[in-house]
């Protein structure tokens, strides 16, 4: 009776899906690890990873609601990341995390226009992208790395833009939560959520009804970069560092995350909420997996698999609400 009674919940909230894999998880590595994972020191590190791949999922997210995708997001954290440390040795560190943002929402326009202006997929689009963006990272630092030496990153705003901690916790998980609670208002309370929602659900009618439909998706492909980059420089302000491969890979685990939260790839409904707990449950998959000692080439195969039992999971929870 319980069962059949939280069926019409998880209808509403698909998201429900992966809080529920991620209580399981937690539970699991809690009781698997033998202290190493249920921690304050590695939980903390769970969160700052969680921090800056929450950002990127955010914005895939809001992409994903309009019913485009943009897999560039790794080569614009790259270059967030680079664009922040090679300013920041030059002038202040906030002034350079404004121009990474800046850089990221630049990429974010040129994938907007590419995408509205052409008609191409945006898959295509930003695939081209993600290349063109990676190239010119790896160009940049011609093998080696941009970076700040530790002795000079002791200043506060080092220390703001993830450099470090507050109440133990990096101060990225903050500006994450900042971010978090900017995009519900616009979502919930703004006109911008509806218009973003009807353009997924279906372009054509949202058109018909005046919704401005290219400005819209151009506006969550800008978003998108934006957080992305700033992603970028919380993580370059942690390490201190970065070279041309910064952020690879961490495009699929962006839409990942946003998949398993309950983020519809043809869009018109998203969760950002979901989002980010996805992005925690990737975060601990990964925590586990190397706080147990699994070895490096059987990394990603593991936590492939165990992602998409995730997915399968989170789909089966759905399907059965669904049941009458």
């Amino acid at each position: 009776m319980a069962l059949s009674a939280a069926k019409p919940l998880i209808r509403r909230h698909s998201e429900l899906g992966i809080f529920l894999i991620g209580a399981v998880l937690i539970v699991l590595f809690s009781t698997t690890s033998d202290g190493k994972w249920a921690n304050l020191y590695n939980l903390a590190t769970i969160l700052q990873v969680t921090a800056t791949l929450g950002l990127m999922s955010l914005g895939v997210a809001l992409v994903i609601g309009t019913g485009e995708i943009d897999i560039s997001v790794g080569s614009t954290f790259g270059m967030g990341a680079l664009a922040y440390l090679w300013l920041a040795a030059q002038v202040d560190p906030s002034l350079a995390a404004v121009a990474a943002i800046a850089v990221g929402a630049a990429i974010g326009l040129v994938n907007g226009l590419l995408v509205t202006k052409t008609g191409a997929p945006s898959l295509i689009i930003t695939l081209g992208t993600l290349m063109i963006f990676r190239g010119i990272a790896i160009a940049l630092t011609e093998g080696f790395s941009f970076s700040i030496p530790y002795a000079e990153r002791n200043g506060w705003t080092y220390h703001v833009l993830g450099g470090g901690d507050f109440l133990r916790f990096n101060t990225a998980l903050y500006w994450l939560i900042a971010v978090l609670a900017v995009l519900m208002v616009m979502l919930k309370a703004m006109p911008f959520g509806n218009r973003l929602l009807a353009v997924g659900g279906s372009a054509e009618s949202a058109h018909s009804r005046g919704v401005r439909v290219d400005r819209i998706k151009r506006a969550t492909f800008i978003l998108c970069g934006m957080l992305a980059a700033f992603a970028g420089t919380l993580e370059a302000g942690k390490l201190g560092f970065a070279d041309g491969s910064m952020g690879r890979l961490m495009e699929l685990q962006a839409i990942a995350s946003c998949v398993l939260g309950g983020c519809l790839l043809a869009g018109g409904r998203i969760s950002l909420p979901g989002a980010l707990m996805g992005a925690f449950v990737l975060s601990s998959i990964q925590s586990y997996l190397v706080v147990t000692g699994v070895r490096p080439q059987w990394f990603i195969l593991i936590l492939g698999l165990i992602v998409v039992a995730a997915a399968y999971g989170d789909r089966s929870l759905r399907q059965w609400a669904l049941r009458k």
